[in-house]
């Protein structure tokens, strides 16, 4: 993912959500989380990872975002497309990482940012 597409991700979920990218892990300084307000839940996640991780066919390391989807058909189906996976490196069921190289179009990415911060946001108002 190029520089300016990752501060359009990070741009757009300011602008819509009044979220900044925090930086948690000193060892992975450009892992960026963004949390939703109420919950304090992670709803985004932006890595830069091996991408052998996510398939042997890849190689190289590159940029991927993990988002929570509520929806496990919705996931599912997306899963296997180009630029789709299972979500890496967090264990539950409901999260997918988004390969971030221009596969898959910031129209899209931008709309998958809206069901995850939906999909932490429904924690926060069942506290």
């Amino acid at each position: 993912m190029s520089a300016s597409l990752r501060q359009e991700v990070y741009d757009y979920v300011k602008s819509r959500y009044g979220a900044a990218p925090e930086y948690l892990w000193a060892r992975f300084p450009d892992y960026a989380v963004f949390r939703h307000s109420g919950s304090r839940k992670w709803f985004a996640l932006i890595m830069d990872i091996p991408l052998e991780k996510l398939s042997p066919a890849l190689s190289g390391r590159g940029d991927i975002l993990n988002v929570k989807l509520d929806d496990p058909l919705y996931r599912d189906m997306l899963i296997g497309q180009p630029g789709y996976f299972k979500g890496y490196h967090i264990s539950r069921g409901c999260w997918l990482t988004v390969l971030l190289d221009g596969t898959v179009p910031l129209e899209d990415i931008t709309g998958l940012i809206d069901i995850s911060f939906g999909a932490v946001a429904k924690s926060a108002v069942a506290k």
